[in-house]
């Protein structure tokens, strides 16, 4: 009987792994001296991680994207010297897009888009003018006029990289009360209050996080209830890792196993759905960096260092599941599809590509 019972837990195990559904990926690119049509859609099964292209969307330079949390509407920057933001409209039964508007992001170079908890409020920042912006979003989905512009300034000890502010990401942590701005030219993630009903940052009550003399934030994450927060350090290659309390930011922890002969690219960071594990992309010697976090502490420690087998990782993201990994080779001009064991956080190539011009952003939509 425990046989018999054993294979039909099996059998309809099997059966319901064969029938899962397929994930849509969103991929952005660079279309500047290449192929690309902008921002591709793809199927994407949960089950042998494989991967169908359904559509394209055409578009300027849509190096990052933002899905609004109901997976309706897709928001993207249009990097170059003007800066632009654009939405557009998810058919979720054709797996297409189609443009709803664009507005002027008041900068140069937007490279990141967010959008707050609320959904009526959307955040891009501009690297090269070192500026960010709030934009609402209105019922359309649509992006009004901006709201608000807010100037960094200052400069830091490398020359060629921090003459000036970039800022380089906006990231709202996950009450909604505060948007993270971490800043590659001046050495700070800034954090600024933020109210939801009036969609304002407060600019006089904004406090700061600082790192390293040129470390060079890019990216930052925090776990779910916002204790703990990981900043990936393009220049230095490090990762500091940050205790909230209230208001406050701590710093407990600094960590590089970046090779200094490959310093000045690290690029993107994010959690397993878990928590267990963190993972950093570095291009300097393109490779997917995984730490284990302790959950008490916050504190970090290298487990590997995985090749992404392609060249110039700038963006990767893991799947919902938690099972699969996807890392965007901006140089080879590709996609590698990891296999991810959740229990010991390691990697393994499963030897499939997508193959599409210049990836550097991964957004998952149902």
């Amino acid at each position: 009987m425990k046989s018999i019972i054993l294979s039909i837990i099996c059998t309809s195990f099997m059966l319901s792994a064969q029938n899962l559904p397929a994930q849509r990926l969103i991929i952005g690119t660079y279309t500047n001296n290449n192929a690309s049509k902008g921002i591709y859609v793809y199927d994407f099964n949960a089950a042998n991680g494989e991967a169908r292209e359904i559509s394209s969307a055409k578009a300027g330079n849509p190096s990052y994207q933002a899905v609004d949390k109901k997976g309706n509407f897709i928001y993207s920057v249009n990097e170059s010297d003007e800066g632009k933001i654009s939405a557009f409209k998810y058919n979720r039964s054709a797996g297409s897009l189609s443009l709803v508007n664009q507005q002027s992001n008041n900068g140069s170079a937007p490279c990141y888009v967010s959008i707050d908890k609320t959904g009526k409020w959307l955040f891009a920042g501009n690297y090269s003018s070192g500026n960010l912006t709030v934009h609402p979003i209105a019922s359309n989905g649509s992006i009004g006029v901006i709201q608000q512009v807010v100037q960094h300034s200052g400069s830091g000890p490398n020359k060629g990289r921090q003459e000036s502010a970039h800022v380089h990401c906006t990231y709202m942590s996950p009450d909604n009360r505060f948007l993270y701005v971490p800043d590659l030219g001046i050495d700070k993630v800034m954090i600024y209050p933020f109210n939801a009903q009036t969609g304002r940052l407060d600019t006089a009550k904004s406090s700061t996080i600082t790192i390293p003399a040129g470390g060079g934030p890019r990216h930052i994450v925090f776990t779910q209830n916002g204790k703990f927060g990981y900043i990936v350090e393009e220049l230095s290659g490090a990762i500091t890792a940050v205790v909230r309390k209230g208001n406050q930011h701590t710093i407990l922890q600094q960590i590089n196993n970046l090779p200094a002969q490959y310093n000045g690219a690290s690029a993107d960071i994010h959690l397993s759905p878990d928590e267990r594990f963190l993972y950093t992309s570095h291009r300097g010697n393109s490779t997917i960096q995984i730490h284990k976090i302790d959950s008490q502490t916050g504190r970090l420690s290298f487990i590997a260092e995985q090749s992404t087998n392609g060249n110039f990782p700038r963006n990767f993201t893991i799947h919902p599941s938690g099972k699969w990994l996807l890392a965007a080779n901006q140089k080879s001009n590709d996609i590698t599809i990891f296999k991810r064991n959740v229990q010991t956080g390691l990697l393994a190539d499963t030897q499939q590509r997508i193959s599409v011009p210049a990836p550097v952003c991964l957004q998952w939509i149902n």
